[in-house]
């Protein structure tokens, strides 16, 4: 009986304890899952991954990430990867709850076990728990967050499958080196796609979730392999791999591949720009987490050809106005080279060395470099390094190397293996440099379709972000004359229309001085016809045709074309007084060129989210029977024209044609030497401040800009035709090396008439003098001729003050300076 009532004691005991124990764990849910954070929200999460942003032929030109991951499906994840990393960190996953009750008392038997021993403790959490700690909660270490993590761990195991929850665990975690989920790390450590690691490889990333520091590839390599080889031993024990696997696996050395640039290309000022365009688009959140595919319009070898040429015309122009002095000065005693290495590196010096001139006489100097080495720097060098002078002026040819370099200077040098006749130097040999302090901008773009295909704004990203092809707000000079001429060309007027070229002399109203613009040249021409006006850049006939026609139509042309948006309907404005920037004047020549159809100049053609889905396309023409899975093989289906009309097709070819003139006869001739189908406009404004040249052949538009980011005289001498032309005819020569330019197309309807250059009237083909004219039906010359501000016949003096037209007055800036 006592036995009995013992009996129905202790399970009275145990029963009460049981019912506490369910109490008590009732309790803890009930405590500890209040104002859990919301964890269903898993089921459709997207963590934020890398913007990849490609040129046109598919090198990776950038990416934009806050953390660099990249997004794989578990379908997509290798077999090896996912059981190296449930060997390393939970391989009872797809069988535990959210909780591996059987590690856990494992880990509590060996901490027990090992207490005293100074070993660290032994965690069990399982890859479930990772998710919740990493998505819902903080690192905080204390029994709450543990609670609250078990918690939400068998809450999301009802939620998510394991698939989903093991997709999320590996797309998401820390692997060190900058890298966010697996297929990251695979790239950064190993330089691999996922499907690309071997088993030794796999098991080291799956080493590193617990502490990536801690199994460092280099700075702690022998620690890495151990850990490595355990989860390697790991991965037999499960049954993964055979024994003769991981034998192999161990052997493998643990060496670190860092990202290849083979299949990357660089365009700092055009990757820039797209990413402010795509910021204005999507919005950060967007560029740095959407994971997007962008597909650019950028020509890689177009591009490099942008970079060389502008550079090189930057440093011409910058050597022939004078050396400004070295970039600092030490003394030359034992210990000079730790003083050189201490000189800050300027920016913009890129693959320049800073050396400092150790010996100098007449002929040669000496120059030394923080490791010890010596090179020679030759008179031949170094003899452009006239003095520099304000207004960019500059003295005389220097007589020797002792008259520009002396002791302890610290100059920029480049390696030079061949002297200017070709012949190899014979000891290693530097040439003297100076990084330009003048700014400008190179723009390419097809002109049918307004893709951008190369962009440079400036000497260096590393000197400034600022971007002369897009911010640059300048007066474009006379690059801006073609639009008045075509406004006058659509109104009737013909490239053989006589205009007078004398002295005008404009009266802005009382209190106000008269306006009295020039020509370049500062003498006039009498009548003279509209093609030599264009050609010769004559400021007088310019103004004088942009009064007749009224300058509220020139007004018009600048906006139809987007070159400027509002323009004041001033005189001068059509001499180019009014701002804009070198993309809109390239993209406003190259509807000049296509035949005045309107095109928006574009640097993506596509972009893709991170599903495969194109959310935004430049060419967004209707295709009928473009599919490929419906192609039968036949003719290619023919996709509409769905480009704007903006002008008549005749006048934007009569343009063309006269600005084809301006290279072989007017101030482009330089660029004649070509032998290739070109036109352009040269443009330079008041005080030479800022030079262009704005051109094209028949399927390409380039414009260039060269001038100071804080607006200064470029030399009295320094024209478009001398600064910005030979930029564009460098960049010309490599960019159509090898092609063959047609002729520019002739709409249907022009009638093609020989006439006599000077005079405007017929002449016989091939007659001294003569060129071919473009004329729209009926318009041919007649024998008789007016011309404007001349009247019928002999040209009648126009040299008294003109009453102001109400579209001209008041002339509000001065233009007499720009050609």
């Amino acid at each position: 009986m006592n036995l009995l009532r013992w009996l129905l004691g202790i399970f009275v005991f145990f029963l009460i304890v049981a019912i506490g124990g369910v109490g008590a764990v009732l309790y803890a849910f009930h405590h500890f899952g209040r104002g859990l954070p919301d964890y269903e929200y898993l089921a459709d999460y997207e963590p934020p991954v890398v913007t990849r942003v490609h040129a046109g032929d598919g090198r990776l030109l950038e990416e934009y990430a806050r953390n660099k991951r990249i997004f794989v499906a578990i379908e997509a994840i290798p077999k090896r990867v996912v059981k190296a990393f449930l060997s390393a960190e939970d391989k009872n996953f797809y069988n535990h709850p959210g909780i591996d009750f059987v590690s856990l008392a494992s880990a509590v038997v060996l901490n027990v076990k090992n207490y005293g021993t100074g070993r660290r403790p032994v965690g069990a959490s399982t890859i479930t728990q990772q998710v919740a700690k990493n998505f819902l909660l903080t690192n905080e270490v204390s029994i709450d967050r543990k609670a609250k993590e078990a918690i939400l761990s068998f809450r999301i195991e009802r939620v998510l499958s394991k698939d989903r929850i093991l997709e999320l665990y590996l797309n998401e975690i820390y692997l060190g080196f900058g890298s966010y989920g697996v297929a990251a790390a695979a790239l950064n450590y190993f330089d691999k796609p996922l499907a690309e690691l071997t088993i030794g490889e796999a098991a080291y990333l799956a080493a590193l979730p617990k502490a990536p520091n801690n199994y460092h590839p280099t700075r702690r390599h022998e620690a890495a392999v151990a850990r490595r080889n355990w989860v390697i031993g790991q991965m037999v024990e499960n049954g993964f791999i055979t024994q003769a696997e991981a034998q192999a696996a161990t052997q493998e050395p643990l060496t670190v591949s860092t990202a290849s640039t083979g299949d990357a290309t660089s365009a700092d000022y055009f990757a820039e720009e797209v990413r402010r365009d795509l910021i204005q688009r999507y919005g950060d959140d967007g560029l740095y987490e959407g994971g997007l595919s962008v597909r650019t319009t950028l020509d890689p070898k177009m591009q490099r050809m942008a970079d060389k040429a502008l550079r090189e015309g930057l440093i011409d122009y910058d050597q022939r106005h004078g050396w400004r002095g070295p970039v600092a000065k030490i003394e030359i005693v034992p210990g000079w080279g730790d003083a050189l290495a201490k000189v800050e590196r300027p920016a913009g010096l890129g693959d320049w060395r800073l050396g400092a001139v150790v010996k100098a006489d007449a002929k040669t100097a000496t120059i030394g470099f923080p490791d010890g080495s010596l090179a020679t720097l030759p008179y031949d060098e170094m003899k452009w390094a006239r003095q520099w002078m304000e207004d960019q002026r500059y003295g005389g040819t220097p007589k020797s190397v002792t008259d520009v370099l002396s002791l302890g200077d610290v100059v920029p040098v480049e390696t030079v293996e061949k002297d200017a006749k070709g012949e190899a130097y014979g000891e290693a040999t530097v040439a003297l440099r100076q990084i330009p302090d003048v700014g400008g901008g190179l723009v390419a773009m097809d002109p049918h379709t307004g893709r951008v295909l190369a962009m440079s704004g400036g000497f260096s990203m590393e000197m400034s972000e600022f971007n002369r092809a897009t911010q640059a707000w300048r007066q474009p000079g006379s690059s801006f004359k073609p639009f008045v001429y075509l406004a006058a060309l659509d109104s009737g007027y013909t490239p053989a229309t006589q205009i007078l070229d004398a002295p005008f002399v404009l009266d802005q109203g009382p209190g106000l001085p008269k306006w009295k613009p020039s020509n370049y040249s500062n003498e006039f021409y009498g009548p003279t016809p509209m093609r030599v006006g264009i050609e010769k850049s004559r400021n007088l006939m310019t103004v004088r045709l942009a009064q007749t026609i009224g300058m509220d139509k020139v007004v018009n042309y600048a906006k139809l074309f987007g070159v400027v948006d509002k323009m004041q309907p001033h005189l001068s404005f059509s001499l180019g007084a009014a701002e804009t920037t070198l993309l809109r004047m390239t993209t406003a020549y190259s509807m000049l060129v296509n035949g005045g159809k309107r095109v928006t100049p574009s640097l993506f053609d596509r972009v893709v989210d991170r599903h495969g889905k194109t959310i935004y396309r430049h060419d967004d023409r209707p295709c009928d029977g473009c599919a490929a899975a419906s192609w039968n093989g036949g003719p290619p289906p023919q996709i509409p024209d769905t480009r704007e009309q903006i002008v008549d097709p005749a006048s934007a070819y009569q343009m063309v044609s006269m600005l084809e003139g301006v290279v072989l006869r007017g101030t482009g001739r330089r660029i004649a030497e070509l032998g290739k189908t070109l036109g352009g406009k040269t443009g330079t404004t008041n005080e030479n401040m800022d030079t262009w040249f704005v051109g094209f052949s028949p399927d390409l538009a380039v414009g260039v800009y060269v001038g100071f980011d804080q607006p200064r005289t470029l030399g009295r001498h320094d024209t478009g035709s001398s600064v910005a032309a030979p930029i564009f005819k460098s960049f010309m020569a490599d960019a159509l090396d090898g092609v063959v330019t047609p002729d520019f197309r002739i709409p249907p309807g022009v009638r093609m008439v020989w006439v006599d250059l000077e005079s405007g009237q017929r002449a016989n083909p091939g007659a001294s003098g003569a060129v071919l004219e473009a004329f729209k039906p009926g318009t041919e010359p007649t024998g008789e001729s007016m011309v404007i501000g001349g009247g019928m016949g002999p040209a009648s003096s126009d040299t008294e003050p003109a009453s102001a037209p109400a579209a001209a007055a008041p002339v509000a800036t001065s233009g007499s300076g720009l050609y």
